[in-house]
């Protein structure tokens, strides 16, 4: 939604516009949400199958695994399109490739890495703590990328006083 919303069918900050992220974010996290309690605390029984080995939930892996990568996918492919061919800018590409390349980073730390971390630290470290260094990382080259491609310019403090 975030994404559709850079190509203004809908103007950016009105309550339509938010509401319809806050609705997918909403919808994502209860359906999520919902999969994941029923799994853990076995209410209908529906989901009994993953306790049992090896322990799959697939409706739990596409909604908080598969799902949100595609939207990244989307998203990075969106923005593309609009920077690359309406705005005609290449430099915003580079801020928003570079957080690509850190999110991945950080996705292989914690799925690939983190048992190798794990096991040489006896249980002491595991790649979560850089996972969560690069998607950060990886957030900070996004927000780059947002401030690269608007308009508008933030009025900072000058001088140490800041505001009186």
């Amino acid at each position: 939604m975030n994404a559709l919303v850079g190509f203004q069918l809908i103007d950016d900050g009105t309550a339509a516009s938010i509401g319809l992220i806050c609705a997918s974010a909403a919808a994502l996290f209860i359906g999520t949400g919902y999969i994941a309690l029923d799994t853990g605390f076995d209410w209908t029984g529906r989901f009994q199958s993953s306790h049992e080995p090896p322990n799959r939930n697939i409706a739990l892996y596409v909604l908080y695994q598969l799902f949100p990568l595609v939207c990244l996918v989307l998203f990075y492919l969106l923005e593309a399109v609009l920077v690359l061919r309406v705005l005609g800018e290449f430099r915003p590409m580079l801020y928003l490739t570079g957080a690509g390349i850190l999110f991945a980073i950080g996705q292989v730390f914690n799925y690939v890495i983190s048992t190798h971390l794990c096991q040489a630290t006896d249980g002491k470290i595991n790649g979560a703590l850089f996972e969560t260094l690069f998607t950060l990382l990886s957030v900070s080259g996004v927000w780059g990328f947002w401030s690269s491609i608007t308009e508008d310019d933030w009025p900072l403090p000058v001088g140490g006083g800041g505001y009186n």
